[in-house]
């Protein structure tokens, strides 16, 4: 039983970044803007989370310098898609190989030794007191660092928004049918914008999920295609944010047991069992052909 509890508390840890970039793309992809620089976003925000930390010795520092970093990235990623008219697709491609050359460039001339002052450690754990104490579901659902709650409380949150606010319809309203949603009084391009901004805040988080809570320092090409295996769960919960959380935790459940199994049978080779994830993504991708919402990924133009 304790290793079932292990696992599963693991399991909703290592799901935190895929369910935040799974909202990101929803925010963005409701509003009608294909993302797929999500990894770009949490990888440039995962290096500036750990610079900033690190030369400032300040872990909400380093916070505010990720999330900002991934509203940046959403921002070059929206003013091209949206005032330009790019392709969406090759927009988020470009900003994924900015990511990947722009990091890698700044970890070796700066978050390596000599220069690198040292992490500044990670955010500890929080248990909530009772709850934690609740046997198996305590240590599970109550005994997590803050980004883990945040993620949880943010997927009711955007599912009130989302189906239950103005904002939510108007959203729902330009990614479906923007020309009727402009007769109506809808500023197409204002809500696209704010909401592609507000999708790189939420990658951003997660990238900072990896350096500040994860592993506490950065390392190239760290995110490991989690940004992809986070718009693979948006898709398979079908634009939705309990649907993308589910898949999120069955993604993490995946990477949950890759981890433990690699502790407990070293003789299995560790590559194998690292597959499985990304195995499960395209058994996913596979399965479920949801659709989407009607006018993303097409350009608007104002009549």
């Amino acid at each position: 039983m304790e290793l079932v509890t292990t696992v599963l508390q693991l399991a909703l840890t290592t799901a935190t970044p895929i369910a935040l970039g799974a909202y990101a793309g929803l925010f963005s992809e409701r509003s009608g803007v294909v993302n797929i620089a999500i990894e770009g976003m949490m990888l440039m925000a995962a290096m500036m989370a750990s610079f900033v930390s690190a030369y400032t010795n300040s872990l909400f520092l380093g916070v505010v310098a990720g999330l900002l970093t991934g509203a940046l990235m959403a921002g070059l990623h929206a003013v091209v898609s949206i005032k330009y008219k790019t392709d969406q697709i090759i927009s988020g491609t470009v900003i994924n190989f900015l990511a990947a050359g722009v990091t890698g460039h700044l970890y070796q001339a700066y978050l390596v030794p000599p220069r690198w002052p040292g992490s500044a450690g990670t955010f500890p754990a929080m248990p909530i007191p009772v709850l934690s104490d609740i046997p198996i579901i305590g240590p599970i659902l109550f005994d997590h660092q803050p980004i883990v709650y945040i993620m949880v409380i943010l997927t009711f949150v955007i599912h009130y928004v989302l189906w239950y606010t103005p904002w939510g319809l108007r959203m729902r309203a330009v990614g479906e049918h923007p020309r009727a949603a402009d007769t109506l009084g809808i500023n197409v391009y204002f809500t696209r914008y704010a909401n592609v901004m507000i999708g790189g805040l939420l990658a951003g988080l997660a990238g900072i999920w990896l350096t500040l809570e994860w592993v506490g320092s950065f390392n190239i090409n760290m995110t490991n295609g989690r940004g992809f295996i986070a718009l693979a769960a948006l898709i398979f919960g079908r634009w939705t944010p309990f649907g993308a959380f589910g898949a999120a935790l069955l993604f993490g459940l995946a990477n949950a047991a890759q981890i433990r199994t690699q502790t407990m049978f070293p003789q299995v080779p560790a590559e194998f069992l690292q597959m499985l994830p990304y195995l499960l993504t395209i058994l996913v991708a596979t399965l479920r052909r949801p659709i989407p919402p009607a006018a993303v990924g097409q350009p608007y133009e104002k009549a």
